[in-house]
């Protein structure tokens, strides 16, 4: 692979290249060692196809500019961004986990708590992004990593660029073609809303297993979303909440005006749903003339934007036509010997152009015939694809479990409760109902009937009750429940003590049925690693600190010779974990220097008599084919970082310490050499020889 070339380099002698982690189409993303900082790191490289175009290495640095603009828990942190000779590159953090795409091959169709979760999270990530002017484009499940703790972070802002009056898509790429925005398709204009459909479009795939259109091409995907008319997510998944289904068919919306003007305004809903997930929206209030005025003009642009070939047409027809003008003649030739036109200029000009103007309109009329008849017929390919896909739902009800569970093309969920009209094991309900339509492969609910003679209870008041005896409790009740713990934090209930339980205080128990205590683990503490920010420019030290979840930040500037607001020192130890909630003081430089006060008594250095130093010769490796760094190493502790010629043979390194004490000499990771002094030793063997001469 031509990019391997790269793995085992060391660039601008600190990230050491390890291994390919990613392949996008401007670059590809390596794992790499940070000698510097002894982390591992994500080095995002511009392919060797793009490094000598301009347009694309401007894109590039847009890239990386737009992403540096960002701090966010819920987006991916940048921390350099460099060129060098033969290589332009970006170093950003490194995430472990898999991408959200990855996580739905896995789990298949998300609940609405885990959809919502995910949901909120990017949300958050899009609303700061939009604060700063910058909107993603290319928002899906492949460009969201999901974390080991459940957090996910917004990554990929490959096509990302700042808002501007002149904001189209002109030689700009799209985002994958099931998840974009039907201005997109269109080649319109696109601004923050434009994400916001793309995450709905996430939403829906996460309650559905699918994205809401698909087609054999993506022209023809591209179509499906102009036209708009998706399939509601409960037609495939009846178990999606019906507040929840109307947050994702408002971000879905084909008209932007339609759609939730703001990420924060959806997450305003979203939370609102999460608080009651019984809530249903009114979003059908009689709008304004002024609304109804915009939407029309919204509208009129909208029908411009999605035939753009008859304008295309037009201009070639009135280009060819230009071309064709009959030209000045010689005199001397053959047409000028002709008796001459006694006609003004006028009027020739003004025939010129009428000949020009019907053949633009018959170039046009006849575009946007073949414009319209294309059109159809993929409407019609579509409508039809999509009829053939649906059947109709059977009614179930009165069938045995075991005949649902033998029809064909259908998915059946089994829920069960007593019922003393039908017998143990018919069907007594299903969702959706019959005669309604779903698509081959979707899903039906059905409720099977456990008989009369099933014992049935209550669920008591379980909240705060500790673990063993909410438990107790429930074997007390001869249901022969199977009851499973499930841990969680909560900042409200007691460490050990119930948080809720499933099913819900006071709602019907059936013998046997799998009940759920939520137990609290107590408040959740959540730790992080402190970044070494000393160096740094304010914004970017405070950026570094939020994207592991320091937030509680104080600033106090200090007399120093740095440039002005460069971080000089923090208040607590760099690479020290911690409680994201920890108080953490930025001091800055003022950029003024030091001033030095003569009547103050300088203060020397702390002596510590029980040091020693002593210098040892390390032999270096033969045949490196670059400079590197060695780095020295006692217990966790990095000593020192010493730049080596690739050609240098050997080093000397001089060791402090005292009692007896090993240290490391590595290369990268690879351990080169391992010495243990013996700094007592040696302090003896410095000290005079003792005296046998009684005279002294």
């Amino acid at each position: 692979m031509e990019m391997d070339r790269y793995i085992g380099r060391l660039l601008d002698n600190r990230y050491e290249i390890l291994e390919v982690i990613g392949t996008g189409g401007m670059a590809v993303v390596y794992k790499a060692r940070c000698h510097r900082l002894n982390r591992l790191v994500a080095v995002k490289i511009l392919k060797d196809d793009f490094f000598q175009d301009e347009e694309f290495r401007r894109r590039f640095h847009a890239e990386s500019q737009a992403v540096a603009m960002l701090s966010h828990p819920n987006i991916v942190s940048v921390y350099d961004v460099a060129t060098s000779d033969d290589a332009d590159y970006i170093v950003m953090e490194l995430i472990d986990g898999i991408t959200l795409k990855q996580y739905l091959e896995i789990r298949g169709v998300l609940n609405w708590k885990e959809t919502l979760h995910f949901a909120i999270q990017i949300g958050k990530a899009l609303d700061h992004a939009h604060s700063r002017g910058i909107i993603h484009r290319d928002i899906k499940p492949h460009n969201v990593m999901v974390l080991k703790n459940g957090s996910v972070k917004v990554t990929d802002f490959g096509i990302a660029r700042v808002m501007s009056n002149s904001n189209s898509l002109t030689k700009e790429a799209l985002g994958s073609v099931h998840y974009i925005s039907p201005e997109q398709a269109k080649g319109g204009r696109v601004d923050n809303r434009s994400d916001l459909y793309s995450l709905g479009v996430v939403m829906y795939e996460m309650m559905t297993g699918r994205p809401p259109y698909d087609g054999e091409s993506p022209v023809a995907v591209a179509i499906q979303h102009i036209n708009g008319k998706a399939q509601l997510p409960s037609a495939l998944n009846p178990n999606i909440p019906g507040g929840l289904e109307q947050i994702i068919m408002r971000a879905m919306e084909q008209n932007p005006a339609n759609r939730y003007a703001t990420a924060g305004k959806m997450l305003y809903d979203m939370d609102e749903f999460r608080k009651d997930p019984t809530i249903l929206f009114d979003y059908n209030n009689p709008t304004s003339d002024i609304d109804a005025a915009t939407k029309l003009q919204s509208h009129s642009q909208e029908n411009q934007e999605t035939a753009p070939l008859p304008k295309t047409a037009a201009d070639r027809a009135v280009a060819k036509a230009e071309n064709n003008r009959p030209r000045p003649v010689q005199q001397g030739s053959q047409t000028a010997r002709k008796p001459a036109s006694r006609r003004p200029r006028e009027e020739i000009v003004e025939e010129e152009t009428e000949r020009s103007s019907k053949v633009a309109t018959i170039a046009i009329v006849f575009c946007a015939v073949v414009a319209v008849i294309a059109i159809v017929v993929c409407i019609f390919a579509i409508t039809n694809s999509a009829k053939n896909n649906m059947i109709p739902v059977p009614n179930l009800i009165g069938m045995t479990e075991e005949q649902a569970l033998a029809l064909p093309d259908l998915r059946i969920n089994v829920n069960r409760q007593p019922s003393s009209k039908y017998p143990a094991g018919y069907i007594i309900n299903q969702t959706p109902t019959s005669g309604s339509q779903i698509a081959k492969g979707g899903q039906i609910t059905i409720v099977v009937s456990m008989g009369s003679d099933v014992k049935t209870g209550v669920m008591a008041d379980l909240v705060n009750t500790q673990e063993d005896e909410a438990i107790n409790y429930l074997n007390g009740q001869n249901l022969g429940l199977q009851i499973v713990p499930k841990r969680e934090n909560s900042g409200t209930v007691e460490e050990g003590k119930v948080i809720r339980t499933e099913p819900a205080v006071n709602e019907t128990l059936i013998a046997g049925q799998t009940v759920y205590l939520y137990i609290s683990t107590g408040p959740d503490v959540k730790v992080a690693n402190v970044p070494n920010v000393k160096g740094l420019d304010y914004e970017l030290a405070r950026g570094q600190l939020n994207s592991r979840g320091f937030f509680n930040i104080e600033v106090e500037m200090v007399d120093s010779e740095e440039e002005k607001n460069t971080v000089v020192d923090i208040s607590v130890t760099e690479g020290e974990s911690m409680d994201i909630n920890t108080q953490i003081i930025i001091y800055l430089s003022n950029g003024k220097g030091g001033v030095i006060d003569p009547t103050e008594p300088t203060v020397p250095p702390i002596y510590d008599p029980d040091l020693l130093s002593t210098v040892v010769t390390i032999e270096l490796p033969k045949g490196m084919t670059e400079n590197y760094v060695l780095s020295v190493w006692q217990g966790d502790t990095l000593i020192e970082e010493i730049e080596i010629p690739m050609d240098a043979i050997s080093r000397d390194v001089e060791l402090t310490g005292k009692d007896e004490m090993t240290f490391e000499f590595r290369i990268g990771e690879e351990l080169l050499q391992s010495i243990t002094i013996d700094f007592e030793q040696l302090r003896e063997d410095l000290l005079p020889e003792p005296t046998t001469d009684p005279t002294i």
